[in-house]
């Protein structure tokens, strides 16, 4: 199980800003691009996302689906990578002062990755969520900017 935080200078609704916009997933979500919407309203649960995941020159079509969602506190997905199967990665997004704590949890389900699960991929796979959650904050802090009231308002486009 590979789990990592990482402490994003805004707060939680600005992350959920960035989280419950589907096309934003290619941006952040290392490894994947051309993110768009698949299935219902992102991020209801049941509802999914499209996109390709690269690994090395090979592209795949990938999907996520939400399993749980329980604002402001839970997202739940379960990640579609073609061959190497599916994976659980769980977010749990804490206030924390005026910053925001996230904290990704992920282990493959089935497939070659859940075949394979071995402390090894553990580690590559919180090499992966450090770059991942990096990229995350970057677009949230790009994207949005700190109200005085505590919410959030949209700065620069994301691009």
């Amino acid at each position: 199980m590979a789990v990592r935080h990482h402490l994003i200078d805004r707060s939680p609704a600005a992350v959920w800003s960035v989280l419950e916009d589907g096309t934003l997933y290619g941006k952040w979500v290392v490894g994947t691009s051309d993110s768009h919407p698949e299935r219902g309203d992102w991020p209801e649960t049941g509802s999914s996302i499209a996109y390709h995941v690269h690994v090395g020159p090979k592209r795949f079509a990938g999907r996520t689906v939400v399993r749980h969602i329980d604002r402001p506190g839970t997202l739940e997905l379960e990640a579609e990578g073609g061959p190497w199967g599916t994976a659980r990665i769980a977010f749990d997004i804490r206030p924390w002062g005026e910053r925001t704590l996230v904290i990704v949890d992920e282990h493959p389900l089935r497939g070659l990755g859940g075949t394979l699960h071995n402390p090894l991929l553990d580690t590559l796979l919180q090499l992966r969520h450090r770059t991942m959650l990096a990229r995350l904050a970057r677009l949230v802090e790009r994207v949005t900017a700190p109200a005085a009231d505590g919410g959030t308002r949209t700065g620069s486009q994301a691009g």
